[in-house]
């Protein structure tokens, strides 16, 4: 005879409670020991774009003295997360997903914890200029110049004039040389630094250079330079 039972759903991470003398324990059910922590992070990472349709994630790594961590970004993902609430729901199903590839042991009471990993959800920057297209952006810039491209032809010497900005921004219609070009970021004197964003939260046309700076309050905050060559 056929087992038409459906599969039981396993435990979820916030779904589990302390005892009464402070004890937690939590095992994943996709927990496979021996990864590396690259293949690891490969690995929730297609989870959690499977478990989401339309959404998409960056996960990373860091070791330290005291274990290892995953830090979960979000780039994008169909629903609006601006409402708190819904924010803080999107979350902890986040970290309930990514939970089930560890274990933890612990107890509060005797400040004791054992974990294969620990782990950060943030929703990134790229998501909210993602949302901000779809609800509609100002100061729209034609991404004609990909941010690879825009790394290698800036140069020291060139100028930034910052013509747009969120309300109250100190540098608004301010004009500063690039003084040197890392992969990271600029150089601009001041001195100042001008972080590089995520490829989704860049445009450029060749003369204006957008990016996307949004959160959860304001997810169309940018910045719009003028970009200035060196004669």
């Amino acid at each position: 005879m056929a087992d038409c039972q459906a599969p039981v759903a396993p435990r979820l991470y916030s779904q589990i409670e302390h005892d009464e003398r402070g004890n937690f324990e939590y095992q994943g059910d996709l927990q496979q020991p021996g990864l590396s922590l690259a293949a690891l992070a490969s690995c929730v990472r297609s989870h959690l774009e499977a478990s989401v349709a339309g959404a998409s994630f960056s996960v990373s790594g860091e070791s330290f003295a005291g274990g290892r961590k995953l830090i979960v970004e979000a780039l994008d993902a169909p629903a609006d997360l601006s409402d708190p609430e819904a924010r803080r729901t999107f979350e902890l199903m986040l970290r309930d997903q990514v939970e089930r590839f560890g274990f933890t042991r612990s107890n509060i009471l005797q400040d004791f914890m054992s974990c294969s990993f620990y782990s950060e959800v943030r929703i990134g920057r790229a998501y909210w200029n993602a949302l901000a297209r779809r609800k509609g952006m100002t100061n729209i810039v034609e991404p004609i110049v990909p941010l690879a491209a825009f790394k290698r032809r800036i140069q020291p010497g060139d100028q930034l004039k910052l013509v747009a900005a969120p309300s109250g921004h100190r540098a608004l219609g301010s004009t500063r040389k690039v003084i040197a070009v890392r992969s990271a970021d600029l150089i601009l004197e001041g001195p100042s630094y001008l972080s590089f964003p995520r490829p989704a939260a860049f445009a450029c046309d060749g003369r204006q250079v957008r990016i996307g700076v949004g959160h959860d309050r304001e997810p169309d905050a940018h910045l719009l330079y003028e970009w200035l060559r060196a004669a």
